[in-house]
């Protein structure tokens, strides 16, 4: 008899497998995609240059508004991904054929990156494609190939790829969809809002390097005070992600299944 050696590459497609032979994964990752590009196109169709409310809103952050929904159904399909398995008893099969536990966390890391950075970029591009057909002659007129245009919707890719892995720290972290999605919700994006309404400056500041705000602030092409600048940004959703899924790790380890 044959015995197949358990090998990383082996744990990461099977992972995959998993991903994508949940129906709700791809139920979730469309409904993402629409909104972000329906959201695009009309508020791109709908704008008046005139309009003081939106004028003054950076031109690429104005085309990826849809994201402010998509980032927590993608945090939702990276929370499932895991918590779903505790959910179902599930996990006790993937541990007993994964017993060192940790190249589990590290493949589904490894999936979830690759599917949402792939997808969100795509959506992002097609977004702001279709968007600018409607903005010709605006404030907002861009080109993929102006100075930063690219970098910065390949930034906001990465950024919600982070948010995504935090979703996954949090859904390992807690072993419950509604505990993972609760918290994803309460600290990524009604914490950083709540610390801004104290009138301390150095609440204010803080938030900047919250998950959500942190994200958000990669999808501007031009520096604005409300956000932290692109490479302290980048480095918050670094830490934030690496905390989180590295205590994840630890407790994988160290707790029963």
């Amino acid at each position: 008899m044959t015995t197949l050696a358990l090998t990383p590459t082996r744990i990461l497609r099977s992972e995959w497998h998993k991903l994508w032979t949940v129906r709700s994964t791809w139920i979730m990752l469309t409904a993402a995609t629409v909104l972000t590009v329906g959201v695009g196109i009309a508020i791109s169709a709908s704008y008046e240059q005139d309009r003081g409310e939106v004028s003054g809103v950076d031109p690429v952050q104005f085309l990826l508004f849809g994201t402010q929904f998509s980032q927590i159904i993608l945090a939702v399909v990276a929370v499932l991904f895991i918590a779903g398995e505790y959910g179902t008893g599930m996990v006790r099969s993937t541990m007993v054929a994964v017993p060192r536990r940790l190249p589990v966390l590290w493949s589904k890391a490894g999936v979830v990156t690759a599917v949402v950075f792939t997808a969100t970029l795509a959506t992002f591009l097609v977004t702001f494609t279709a968007g600018q057909l409607f903005l010709d002659g605006t404030d907002k007129e861009l080109s993929l190939t102006d100075p930063g245009v690219l970098g910065t919707l390949i930034g906001s890719a990465a950024g919600l790829a982070s948010l995504a892995l935090i979703g996954l720290g949090l859904g390992a972290l807690l072993r419950s969809v509604p505990g993972g999605i609760t918290a994803f919700i309460g600290g990524v994006t009604v914490l950083p809002e709540v610390l801004r309404m104290f009138p301390y400056d150095v609440m204010d500041s803080a938030a900047k390097y919250f998950p959500g705000r942190a994200a958000e602030g990669l999808m501007t092409l031009h520096d604005s005070s409300d956000y932290a600048a692109t490479g302290p940004a980048l480095l918050a959703l670094a830490l934030w992600t690496t905390t989180i899924l590295g205590t994840a790790g630890l407790l994988l380890k160290r707790r029963d299944v």
